[in-house]
């Protein structure tokens, strides 16, 4: 009797397993298959990109940020700043080298336009609306938005100073 009792333990405790094995299947950065539509399948096997690879050097995005001149030189001291802004208010969702709730932002210079980037961090709500791209990167997040920061454009360009570095 009390081997039957261990056996049933066991049982239950192995399925207990592969339920928390299969939950944890979808890690963040992906999408869960069964939530795709058809016509995001398609698309998503004929480019094998992901929305936070993609490479947009044409796009500046919606908000109020039109033009942004960047010098040749980085410049240390807004650098700085922005390095601190992150870190106060970025850092919660956003690794500097890896994914985590959010896409990481070493080398989004070479992926988007630094009015894109500006404009996402001033405007996400509506960027993740009616921007292609943003709205993309909210599915290949697990919908998981960006969160308005209340950042003031210098603020942003102080991130955006930032991200030349990393």
């Amino acid at each position: 009797m009390k081997s039957l009792a261990t056996l049933a333990i066991v049982t239950l405790i192995s399925c207990g397993g592969k339920e928390e094995k299969k939950s944890n299947e979808i890690q963040i950065g992906q999408k869960p298959a069964a939530t795709e539509a058809p016509a995001e399948t398609a698309t998503s096997s004929a480019s094998d990109t992901k929305p936070s690879e993609t490479v947009d050097l044409t796009n500046k995005g919606i908000g109020p940020i039109k033009n942004v001149e960047l010098s040749p030189e980085i410049d240390q001291a807004m650098a700085a700043k922005g390095m601190e802004v992150y870190k106060n208010k970025c850092m919660a969702c956003h690794k500097p080298d890896k994914k985590f709730i959010g896409p990481a932002p070493k080398n989004i210079l070479k992926r988007r336009t630094p009015e894109w980037i500006m404009n996402m961090i001033l405007n996400p709500e509506e960027m993740t609306q009616k921007d292609p791209l943003a709205h993309a990167l909210l599915k290949e997040f697990n919908g998981s938005p960006m969160a308005n920061q209340n950042l003031t454009e210098e603020e942003a360009r102080q991130v955006l100073e930032y991200f030349r570095t990393l």
